[in-house]
């Protein structure tokens, strides 16, 4: 039997740590599905098409992951993908409660789904999008936290934010 896991997010953008989660996870499950969400909520920097396209080209080189956006429930996408895995990452204490929520919800939905949690390396423990996303628009260097075609995206934002 073939495990596949997805792993959900909105990845605005994609940072060192989702790929280091997603390189051990590679290791561990049969597929991986980066499961990229449209989340408009959230306000994304970049398009679901940009976020997809950028997470295909930095994890291009694990031959068992596939990137995709998606904008219906979780739950939905998973079945649609045949998958039993639900693959969460916990940077910190602070992030269990909400995560242990959503893997509870999820379950009620549909009990044959399990979440996985993977914690990061401790290189790249400290490493969020959302803090990546700040420093780079306040013109701080935010190559040691993400790939270096991330780096030129946000520096390209940035230009156009700046006018």
């Amino acid at each position: 039997m073939s495990v596949i896991a997805v792993y959900p997010g909105t990845f605005d953008p994609i940072t060192n740590g989702h790929s280091d989660l997603v390189g051990r996870a590679a290791g561990l499950f049969d597929k991986v599905i980066v499961a990229i969400a449209a989340n408009p909520g959230k306000t994304p920097l970049f398009d679901l098409n940009q976020r997809v396209e950028m997470a295909s080209h930095v994890l291009s080189g694990f031959d068992n992951v596939e990137v995709c956006g998606f904008s219906e429930l979780l739950v939905k996408f998973v079945r649609s993908r045949q998958a039993k895995v639900i693959l969460r990452g916990l940077r910190a204490v602070s992030d269990f409660e909400y995560e242990m929520q959503l893997a509870s919800m999820n379950r009620h939905m549909d009990n044959s789904l399990e979440t996985v949690f993977m914690t990061p390396g401790e290189e790249t423990s400290f490493i969020s999008a959302s803090l990546v996303k700040e420093i780079a628009l306040h013109g701080g260097d935010v190559s040691p936290f993400v790939h270096e075609r991330i780096v030129e995206a946000l520096n390209s934002v940035k230009h156009k934010i700046d006018g």
